[in-house]
């Protein structure tokens, strides 16, 4: 056994006398792994023997470093002091305190500690429970309304862009009650959006001809064919899907991309593009070369000159004057399709003859591939007499009057039904009123039957029933009593979770009978609904997403002088390999330590040669092996990941290894202090240093070294892989990448498997993070000091079941954080600090 360090040295601080005396025995007491090797002998007396030998020397009420003294913490008492020790436990687990050059435990010590003090929290919890308390008010986010209404009303459509952006509370989702407002400019969207969906969905034309644009990325490579949308032979171009309000005539206009002196890209041969409805070929143009319209000076042979006025023209716009067409289309979703005929291309490598005249001075742009830019939907600008029958007309009108007198109780029907739904509960006489009333105003300015419901529909979806969900605690209730949800309130927690959406139509009827209350039926439902690829999708794209940053992709604006292949494809590569990885998890209910070790990822072409996968060709994504997995396996090594945590032309260990602090391994350090120095860059003819040895530097600081201790070494074991997530063995200097580092606790990584290999022997750990991260999602709140029992007990359970997704899931909607709620008085004491910004480095320094 390693003895204790027994020289301490700390500048510039004065020590008081309790300080002087505890370091004057410290040396004095053995380990307490010597002295208490059993876990069920440790005591509270000997975690005051620890606290006092390595704690209280900072941690005293004279100093309280970082805001916290643990002087007068009294162990027999732990239910009085469960915040503090709750992120005490936290830098246990995580080795964080005390900081580098202090006196330390054993590393038997720290597991001997946390898990005396997890034992005692969790009793202490179990004789006083805390579910905390639901939000009563939390607005809809813009993921769940968009498939809100498109649940409701039978659409596919994507109104988020409409509607004002989300924010995410302490950077973690965007689903926290707490964090969602709602002001009269949100109401104003709602309304707006609200209207044009409703309008859409029965049939009624627009107010006045509408005009969507899709575009296609800037740096997007369109050399392949991009999507299975596309047809087989063909390149590049774009593929929508486009909901026609009613059956009529609309125009499809297609643009092609420019260079930066606006001249059409690729027009220097002729090059075939498709235009397609539903697959079914509508217009096929030649563009460029000898096509109809090319000015006879673009040739070889030609007099005229680049420069002349009809070339400029041309170049300018004419070539893509006539990309547009005319086509009747009827009501509903319709994919439509641009995409060029793909022409092989084989060198001959035979010397040609010079040619006469003159190619363009940016002749590259010239004689490119060319590109879509956008394609352009309008209309209608003719519509039939007939609204047509496209599927949200027949989920919205369950029945249609054959005359007046049977309007009012058709429409009575619809909107109750509708109603229902969207407000997630029984509909009362007085909702009933309101609706027809309604029905009747857009009856009368519309002047059809169609335009009432319309217009009803418009109110329900702008209606606060709809956008909130509200719970109500029973009346007459004791301050700090513990209350269920009622069945209605837990379908809409549910359905909320799994699919960011309202309940179905099968969870309203239970919720409606009572029957969620049996806890058999619920959790039939719960698997129901995870199971449904509806839970799949929500999980991946909202929480997934979010929880692994893959959202920020986009603001990652990687130096392409120095990365040449990373452009927008290869980014929006890693996007799908990680939500389809993801995803694969989840539908085979599989492990969530597969996450970490999985020896299999999801690539297309493009992304196989990234990572060196061999025998995989086309746009298509497909499951694939990996042919080395100590250079590949998990999302330790997905490209999204490693991008999302470098700078623009260099890694950073700091960064990548405060985000495995944060999101895997749950103890993130605290923020840095403030005026903290960059590292130092080479001078002008000086070798640059390798990140390794800047970071030296910086630790010799000793108040960056405590938190750097920990945080450097997970980052320096992902070195191998450069800025974009390629595997490299030289630094973007030119140094030899040398990717072992010295964790606390004597471990050592040698490199990205070994990294991996130590966290794949922790499991409780990465399942404790994941599941606290999911809680965090599921309850719409931030994680408390008195949720943490119950994360544990999820995590002792679903190791038990080989930490399957549906042992987690389950665990979280069954748990009384997620079923019941306190009443306001406690909890307004026990989250007194809740709206406050929490920094660990305030809380604990052990």
């Amino acid at each position: 056994m390693k003895p204790i360090r027994k020289n301490w040295v700390r500048s510039g601080l004065a020590f008081s006398g309790l300080v002087v005396a505890l370091l004057s025995v410290s040396n004095s007491i053995p380990p307490i792994s010597q002295k208490a090797v059993a876990q069920d002998q440790f005591n509270a007396a000997d975690m005051q023997r620890v606290v006092n030998q390595y704690c209280l020397a900072c941690h005293n009420d004279a100093l309280a470093t970082s805001g916290l003294s643990l002087q007068t913490v009294d162990f027999t008492r732990i239910a009085n002091h469960a915040e503090t020790l709750e992120k005490v436990v936290k830098k246990l687990r995580a080795h964080m305190m005390p900081p580098a050059g202090m006196p330390r435990p054993d590393f038997d010590s720290y597991r001997i500690m946390a898990e005396w003090l997890e034992n005692e929290l969790d009793d202490a919890w179990t004789a006083n429970p805390n579910p905390g308390r639901v939000t009563p008010v939390h607005r809809m986010n813009r993921y769940e309304y968009n498939n809100s209404i498109n649940e409701l009303l039978g659409l596919d459509v994507d109104v988020m862009e409409m509607l004002p952006g989300d924010p995410t509370a302490d950077g973690s989702f965007d689903n926290i009650a707490s964090a969602l407002p709602f002001s009269t400019a949100h109401m104003e969207r709602y309304m707006s959006v609200a209207r044009q969906v409703t309008r859409l969905a029965t049939g009624l034309p627009p107010l006045s001809p509408i005009v969507s644009t899709y575009e296609i990325p800037l740096y997007m490579s369109q050399d392949w064919r991009q999507t299975e949308d596309m047809p087989f032979g063909s390149r590049g171009g774009i593929s929508v899907t486009h909901n026609f309000p009613v059956d009529g005539e609309y125009t499809v206009k297609i643009d092609l991309e420019t260079n930066y002196q606006d001249y059409i890209k690729g027009l220097g041969w002729a090059q075939i593009l498709d235009l397609r409805l539903d697959g079914r070929l509508l217009e096929r143009f030649t563009i460029g070369g000898d096509a109809p319209g090319t000015p006879t000076p673009l040739s070889f042979s030609g007099t005229g000159e680049p420069g002349s006025v009809d070339w400029e023209q041309y170049m300018l716009y004419q070539a893509t004057e006539g990309l547009e067409i005319t086509v009747p289309v009827t009501a509903g979703p319709h994919s439509i399709t641009a995409s060029y005929v793909r022409q092989q291309v084989i060198e001959e490598e035979i010397p040609q003859p010079r040619q006469g005249g003159r190619l363009p001075a940016n002749s590259e742009a010239y004689l490119t591939y060319q590109k879509v830019h956008s394609i352009e939907v309008g209309g209608p600008y003719t519509n039939n007499a007939s609204f047509g029958e496209s599927p949200s007309r027949q989920l919205i009108f369950s029945c249609y009057p054959e005359q007046l007198t049977e309007e009012a109780a058709c429409a009575e029907e619809i909107v109750s039904r509708m109603a229902r739904r969207a407000y997630r509960r029984a509909i009362t006489d007085a909702d009933t009123d309101l609706l027809v009333e309604f029905f009747n105003r857009g009856r009368e300015q519309g002047g059809s039957f169609d335009a009432g419901i319309q217009f009803a529909l418009e109110f329900i979806l702008s209606d606060p029933d709809f956008l909130i969900r509200s719970y109500q605690a029973p009346e007459n209730l004791a301050a700090g009593e513990i209350f269920e949800l009622n069945d209605l309130e837990l379908a809409s927690r549910l359905s909320f979770f799994l699919w960011s959406s309202a309940p179905d139509e099968e969870l309203l009827e239970l919720a409606e009978a009572g029957n969620l209350s049996n806890s058999q039926v619920y959790e039939q439902q719960a698997h129901r609904m995870l199971d449904d690829e509806r839970g799949v999708n929500a999980l991946v794209e909202d929480f997934a997403a979010q929880w692994l940053n893959l959202r920020r992709l986009e603001e990652v604006n990687i130096n392409t002088v120095l990365f040449p292949q990373y452009d927008v494809s290869l980014m929006e590569a890693f996007e799908t390999e990680t939500e389809m990885f993801v995803g694969e998890t989840l539908k085979n209910d599989a492990s969530v330590i597969e996450l970490l070790n999985a020896d299999y990822t999801f690539v297309n072409e493009r992304l196989a040669q990234h990572y060196g996968v061999e025998d995989v060709y086309g746009s298509r994504f497909r499951k694939a092996a990996l042919p080395n997995t100590t250079q590949r396996g998990g999302i330790l090594a997905h490209g999204a990941l490693l991008t999302v945590t470098s700078y623009p032309g260099r890694t950073s260990p700091v960064l990548r290894g405060k985000w495995l602090l944060d999101n895997l391994l749950g103890t993130p350090p605290p923020p840095p202090p403030p005026n903290v120095p960059i590292l130092p860059e080479a001078e002008a003819g000086e070798i640059p240093a390798s990140i390794r040895e800047r970071l030296a530097q910086h630790r010799e600081d000793p108040v960056c070294a405590s938190c750097h201790v920990v945080i450097d070494p997970l980052g320096f074991a992902l070195e191998n892989f450069d800025v974009i997530g390629a595997w490299r063995e030289f630094d973007e200097a030119g140094n030899p990448v040398d990717p072992n580092g010295n964790y606390p606790g004597g471990i050592e990584f040698a490199g990205f498997s070994d990294l991996r290999d130590w966290m794949m022997d922790r499991p409780d750990r990465f399942a404790h993070t994941l599941t606290e991260k999911l809680m965090t999602y599921a309850l719409g709140r931030r994680v408390e000091y008195y949720d943490q029992p119950i994360i544990r007990e999820i995590v002792r359970n679903s190791a038990e079941q080989n930490y399957r997704w549906s042992s987690i899931v389950l665990g979280i909607v069954s748990s009384p954080a997620f079923k019941s709620s306190m009443g306001p008085v406690q909890v307004a004491e026990n989250e007194k600090n809740n709206d406050e910004t929490e920094t660990i480095a305030s809380t604990t320094r052990l």
